[in-house]
This record gives C-alpha cells, structure tokens and sequence, in this order.
C-alpha cells in the first residue's frame, strides 16, 4: 500500500460503498470515515416532495461534508491509512440533478470556495450497479426515508455519475460492477478487491473478478 494514504469509494445510492468501507477499514486497519446522512432533517422531506426541499437538503450535506474534510486534516496520512464512503464532489453530482439554474449558481459560489480546502484523495473506487440492483438493495436494508426513493430518480442519478467518472482524471480510478459480485457475503471476491488495490494503478482500471456469486 506504499504511497497510498486515502481511498475514496463512490457509487450512486444503493451500490455498497458504506459495506466495502467498513469492510476494507477493518481488513487494512485504516482510519474509516462515513458520510453522515441520517442526521440530515431535510432529507425525508426532500424524498416526498424534491422541488420544495432540494436546497435545504444539499447545503446541509455540504456543509456537514465539508466538517468531516476538516477532521481529515488532523489525521497523519502518512502513518494512517483513510477510507471514506464518500468523495467531496458527491454533493455537487446530487445538486446538478436537483437543483434549478439559480439555486445551482448559488450552491456553485458556496461550493468552489470550501473545495479549495478540501484534501483530495490517492484513489477512488466507484461501486456500479443497474437500477434493479440498486432498487433491491436498497429495498434490502429498509431506510425509512428512502422509501419513496423511485427508480426513474436512480436512473438519473446513475447517468449523473456515468457522465462524471467517464471524465475523471484527477486520481488513479478503479470501477468495480456490483450487479454479478457480493464481497459482502463472499470473502473470496473481498479478497480479489483487496489484492487488485494493492497493485500500483494509474488511469483508469475495471476490476473483473475470477468469480461470480
């Protein structure tokens, strides 16, 4: 893991970043950080009615992600390894689909001046599924507030981060499809995921696993 202090994992909602993180932190004993959405009090609100709460809802998720990168300034990288679930940029995605043109250009100003202090970071593995996938999971582990989560909402939400990632070129990029894999429940494809970030990467890199479930 030489030269490797932060790794981000991303993913629309549903895709499994939250059970790869607590899984990798705990396997690579790293420090692990994860978004905190459940203290947001919008958030119900926006998924029944997203034109009247989108605003509220995404300045509260950015600022609150902008404290946890603070926090992460604190910690030494170069002795700990960091894991989150969340990259700083998230927010933005989610607020391009949700916001109006005035609303945007007001989240943008807000925005650009905190990712100024933000730390960016080594490599970021995005978690990919079909809206079916996404659907059952999310049905699986029944959040309240995601109960009127739509799927036609995910499909925009996948095209969203397709669009973004196709054009990523900041860090070391790896993309992992969760639709045929289950690193939850099968330690063998953990395994695989695991031995495929230790390897050098640069660019862009799709992980095919040996196996399916």
């Amino acid at each position: 893991m030489r030269n490797l202090h932060y790794i981000a994992i991303e993913g629309t909602i549903g895709a499994g970043k939250t059970s790869l993180a607590n899984l990798l932190s705990e396997r690579l004993k790293a420090k692990l950080v994860l978004e905190e959405f459940e203290g947001n009090p919008f958030l119900s609100d926006f998924y029944e009615d997203p034109e009247r709460h989108a605003f509220q809802t995404q300045l509260w998720f950015l600022i609150q992600r902008y404290k946890q990168q603070q926090d992460l300034r604190q910690v030494d990288m170069f002795q700990n390894l960091v894991i989150t679930d969340y990259m700083f940029v998230k927010d933005r995605l989610f607020a391009s689909l949700n916001l109006d043109k005035k609303e945007m250009d007001l989240y943008d100003t807000v925005a650009n001046m905190m990712e100024q202090n933000v730390i960016h970071p080594d490599r970021v593995i995005l978690l990919q599924a079909d809206t079916k996938t996404l659907m059952k999971n999310i049905t699986k582990r029944g959040r309240k507030f995601e109960k009127n989560l739509s799927e036609d909402y995910l499909d925009a939400l996948n095209q969203v981060y397709n669009e973004y990632f196709f054009q990523y070129q900041d860090t070391p990029l790896i993309i992992i499809n969760t639709n045929n894999i289950d690193f939850v429940n099968n330690p063998s494809d953990l395994d695989e995921i695991i031995n495929y970030i230790r390897q050098p990467a640069s660019g862009t890199k799709f992980f095919n696993p040996t196996s399916d479930i």
